[in-house]
């Protein structure tokens, strides 16, 4: 995770005072368009962000320490904010770091504590950009690996940014009107390998996992079918029910394989959408890790398509045991 949240202040009407407090949330980035090039920018970014308090930033530069905001553009609640500082020795990761908060859920309803910059980072993160943890991973300890590893079960990694998206609610009565949020991913070929070796034993930690694995799915019977088109590789949020695969998972992961081979790459980089509701079948994923949910969420739909409907019974037991809900609760095992 990035320290993603940064407070500005407006300019007070003297030199010792302060103005207006200003909230940028970083969502993700826009201009360089991949993470890592811009978290490392030493000259500049633009990035998609959510304002707090955006009645009170008519226009002009923002300033906190040596980092400057501009508001470019506004798209819905979203808005593209350049962000540049004159410190050429300085990335935009280490800004960040330096003069940014850990986003916790806005549910927890209190300030960032030192404490979350540890326990909430799952112990194999690996690299930045994520705004929100995958919450599922935060039960897993370096001796809880390794006692895995012990028993033979094989890990697998992959890289998903994390969007603040994952928090909003579904807000219309149909879910299906609701616009389901967009995360970037990258999956190693060794990860694709390992699902086509291992189809019927796949365990996803955290429904972005699953949402991500069962993205890669209609990759594959897209590049299968010669339906990539040239861009980024995106799966749409209603692609499973608007079209019929017979392609196996194994055939799906190989036709991921031989695009990686042809394109010289090791590592799959693409977008998904996809929404998981009730009616979805499921391709890659079996067992499924991951904590309880809010109602009204994305995150419940997911569940219950997955446990086909019964999720009252498991959340009725959890509520009747005591278990603590959210980011920071208990965790579950969930089977098809």
């Amino acid at each position: 995770m990035i320290q993603a949240r940064l407070v500005f202040h407006k300019p007070g009407p003297t030199p010792d005072t302060q103005g207006a407090r200003i909230e940028v949330f970083c969502l993700e980035p826009i201009e360089p368009y991949d993470y890592q090039l811009s978290l490392g920018s030493t000259t500049g970014c633009v990035w998609k962000c959510m304002v707090g308090n955006l009645k009170k930033w008519k226009g002009g530069l923002l300033q906190v320490g040596p980092l400057y905001a501009e508001k470019l553009s506004t798209t819905g609640n979203t808005h593209q904010i350049r962000f540049s500082w004159e410190d050429s020795t300085l990335s935009f990761a280490e800004i960040l770091d330096q003069l940014g908060e850990l986003p916790i859920p806005p549910y927890l309803n209190r300030a960032t504590e030192e404490s979350d910059k540890t326990t909430y980072q799952t112990v194999y993160s690996r690299i930045k950009g994520s705004v929100a943890a995958p919450t599922a991973g935060l039960h897993f300890t370096d001796a809880v690996l390794d006692d895995l590893r012990k028993r033979g079960i094989r890990t697998s990694e992959l890289t998903l940014h994390v969007g603040a998206g994952t928090f909003q609610p579904v807000k219309t009565e149909n879910a299906n009107e609701h616009t389901m949020h967009t995360e970037i991913i990258s999956v190693p070929r060794q990860a694709i390998e390992d699902v086509r070796e291992h189809v019927g034993h796949i365990v996803a930690v955290g429904t972005t996992s699953m949402r991500t694995l069962e993205s890669l799915y209609f990759i594959g019977a897209r590049m299968a079918e010669h339906r990539l088109q040239e861009g980024v590789i995106h799966v749409e949020q209603f692609e499973p029910y608007e079209r019929t695969y017979t392609l196996s998972t194994q055939d799906a992961m190989q036709a991921i394989l031989d695009y990686l081979d042809e394109t010289k790459q090791d590592t799959l980089h693409a977008e998904t959408q996809i929404m998981i509701e009730p009616g979805y079948v499921f391709h890659v994923v079996n067992q499924l890790i991951t904590n309880f949910h809010q109602p009204k969420s994305t995150l419940l739909l997911l569940v219950s398509a997955f446990v086909k409907g019964d999720w009252h019974t498991i959340y009725d037991y959890a509520l009747s045991h005591d278990f603590r809900f959210l980011s920071y609760g208990d965790s579950s095992l969930l089977f098809s």
